[in-house]
């Protein structure tokens, strides 16, 4: 088996034995239905974890060298959590374009047939410091282009150096057969190693699965698919007790699903990707399984699948989560542009103003994000003994100004990447004064570019 991934100091550092972390005087929205919102509070950070939410902690509780960091003028809230995301892809933004040569998946594929694994890194390290930047704190992160065992650990060792929380999910690639399966071996090896290969980073293990038809590519000649296969996938992640990912979308939408339902294979360890148009018995039986959903308006509607209507999966009591799905194709790794458009779309499509409430929206990108990963008693919410994953957001900003009493609307119907002024997670700042502090802009631009120039010229 493989040796563990040489591990950076940068992807070993934790918050263990850094200063305390105390954010005085913001506007803290909890997303903790218990402790709700303090107009003016402070947050202690000791460690990973948060320790103490209060409208003024005194000075006593934390040690003389504790880090200060004023919140004044600021919103500070849960970090923001993708629920579904390519980062491999990232160097491929732009590529993209309105005609049949240079369609999504057809340029998608044909450029991955380029990349080598320091590709991976690359892409993935690029993919996860945009989010970071963006105020995403937690990526899934479902990788499908695995050609061999160093791709995958290029990946995950760009996850580890930028300290985003992450899923690794692994995957197939893009000319992965359906009746082959993914590489079991290294995908059991990593889960009974985990630990030495990632180290004390935030990062864990999933499976990016194929599913019954066997797809990840869709090919004119799709070759018949070997269930026995996709089961053994299946059964060895959750032998290992991963959590498994499939998309469910397209044109092969209805066939995947009713595969799934006839193998009875639906349970919480399961998240749905995209389901654009589900049925009402389909939306049930998600719903009765426990099965999550990932939700990504931004590239369903880019590449013509349809609109997603929040509306049904809530009404259903779907476990939901909202996601990116790919920077490269969505344009970016903004989820505050995705819960302005479920806002849109749920107004525009029901023709009622108060057709969604923009606290929903939050929720559902932070809380109930967590919930529908199963990892809601960890992060998603300011609580006391959850991990310190959290954002402020500069609300004096030219495009957000002041608010009245509830920053809701304001976060959804005016906030974006650019309003990030602080992230930190896990317990560590990783981005201060709007700035990335553990990663240098200029180095990782350089990379992306000089990957996509040496790719772009292998397929050429």
């Amino acid at each position: 088996m493989n040796a563990p991934i040489a591990a950076s100091t940068t992807a070993t550092a934790t918050a263990t034995g850094a200063p305390d972390i105390v954010i005085r005087d913001a506007y803290v929205m909890t997303m903790d239905a218990a402790i709700g919102d303090l107009p003016r509070g402070d947050v202690h950070v000791r460690g990973e974890a948060i320790v103490a939410v209060e409208p003024r902690i005194d000075a006593a509780a934390w040690p003389s060298g504790a880090r200060i960091i004023d919140g004044s003028g600021m919103i500070l809230m849960p970090g923001l959590i993708d629920a579904h995301t390519h980062l491999w892809s990232s160097q491929m933004r732009g590529h993209f374009a309105c005609t049949p040569e240079r369609t999504y998946f057809r340029t998608r594929n044909r450029l991955a047939d380029g990349y080598t694994a320091q590709d991976m890194y690359a892409g993935t390290r690029l993919g996860a410091a945009e989010a970071l930047h963006s105020g995403i704190t937690t990526v899934i992160d479902f990788c499908h282009n695995n050609r061999n065992r160093d791709f995958a650990e290029q990946s995950i060792r760009a996850l580890t150096e930028t300290g985003i929380r992450a899923c690794f999910q692994y995957g197939a690639s893009t000319i992965s057969q359906p009746t082959d399966a993914i590489d079991l071996d290294h995908l059991a090896w990593l889960a009974g190693n985990w630990r030495a290969v990632v180290g004390d980073a935030p990062v864990s293990l999933g499976l990016g699965w194929r599913g019954p038809l066997g797809i990840v590519t869709i090919t004119e000649r799709q070759p018949r698919p070997d269930w026995s296969v996709a089961r053994r996938e299946l059964e060895v992640a959750r032998a290992h007790g991963l959590p498994v990912a499939i998309h469910v979308s397209g044109i092969t939408a209805q066939r995947q699903f009713a595969a799934l339902l006839d193998a009875g294979v639906l349970g919480p360890d399961i998240q749905l990707i995209h389901m654009t148009a589900p049925s009402p018995p389909q939306l049930a039986a998600i719903a009765e399984s426990g099965a999550a959903v990932a939700l990504t308006p931004l590239t369903e509607l880019r590449v013509g699948y349809g609109v997603t209507r929040l509306g049904d999966f809530l009404e259903a009591g779907v476990r939901l989560g909202l996601g990116i799905d790919s920077n490269s194709l969505a344009g970016s790794a903004n989820l505050f542009a995705v819960m302005k458009l479920f806002q849109l779309i749920e107004a525009g499509c029901k023709q009622d103003e108060l057709a969604i409430d923009a606290r929903r929206l939050i929720a559902l990108a932070t809380i109930e994000g967590a919930r529908s990963l199963g990892l809601d008693g960890l992060i998603g919410s300011i609580t006391p003994g959850k991990k310190a994953d959290l954002i402020l957001l500069d609300a004096g900003a030219w495009n957000m100004g002041l608010f009245a009493d509830d920053p809701a609307h304001l976060i959804v119907e005016a906030a974006g990447p650019a309003n990030v002024d602080t992230v930190i997670v896990n317990g560590r700042v990783l981005k201060a004064g709007g700035r990335l502090t553990g990663l240098d802009r200029a180095e990782v631009m350089a990379a992306a570019r000089a990957s996509i120039a040496a790719i772009l010229e292998r397929v050429s």
